[in-house]
């Protein structure tokens, strides 16, 4: 399934999501310009879960090859379907959830989704090497939240049938309820792999870290609305 449009016209420009895409765009040229070195410079800035391990063990990484890792991975990518999959993703669902939340709210958002991607991952692959790169666990949280914010929004969907393609609209939550048990399956059946290919327990992270935050955030807008009238 590939959304092509939701049915939920955004309010103000999403200046925010926009302004992701084109960070993410800006790393990716940087990275298609690093020729025999880039496979170094993802090892330095990706997200490898061994390296938090030995940590853990005591054997003395510096703070900055822990931290800065789980910030710069999330605007790296491994390839151009990789990025434009990712982007068409931020760009079809990440306006209507900034809409929601409000432009600084959903930078923080968007970075804590992200970063809880990334602990997942690594608790999942604690002895991998691989490193982990992409905004996925960081768009995956923005799919958990518009679930909770537009759960009877229209996606509509490009479906492919065999060799055929059939364009139709589904109910947002379906089309995202069934996207998020596809990483559940895959994610259970990765537990106990080598930590390469795609990283299921982010996706999983970032939805769930986009889904706790949506619902605290609509429990506190409700508790306001009551507290004033």
């Amino acid at each position: 399934m590939f959304p092509i449009r939701d049915d939920i016209p955004h309010e103000k420009p999403p200046i925010v999501n926009y302004l992701l895409i084109i960070i993410n765009f800006i790393f990716f040229f940087y990275e298609l310009g690093l020729g025999k070195y880039l496979n170094n410079f993802i090892y330095i800035y990706g997200v490898v879960p061994a390296r938090y391990t030995l940590f853990l063990n005591g054997l003395g990484l510096s703070s900055s090859h822990l931290i800065i890792p789980l910030f710069t991975s999330m605007f790296l990518h491994a390839g151009w379907f990789h990025i434009l999959g990712n982007m068409w993703f931020l760009f079809v669902f990440g306006d209507n959830v900034e809409d929601k939340l409000g432009h600084f709210r959903y930078l923080v958002f968007y970075i804590i989704c992200g970063l809880f991607a990334s602990f997942l991952h690594i608790f999942f692959n604690l002895n991998s090497t691989v490193p982990s790169i992409g905004a996925s666990g960081a768009i995956a949280g923005v799919l958990g939240a518009y679930m909770i914010f537009y759960p009877h929004a229209r996606i509509l969907t490009l479906l492919p049938i065999f060799i055929f393609f059939e364009i139709i609209e589904l109910p947002a939550i379906f089309w995202i309820g069934l996207w998020i048990l596809i990483q559940i399956f895959f994610g259970t059946l990765s537990i106990g792999s080598s930590g390469g290919g795609v990283a299921w327990w982010a996706h999983i992270g970032g939805f769930l870290a986009g889904m706790i935050y949506a619902m605290k955030f609509l429990k506190r807008e409700y508790e306001k609305r009551r507290f004033y009238f």
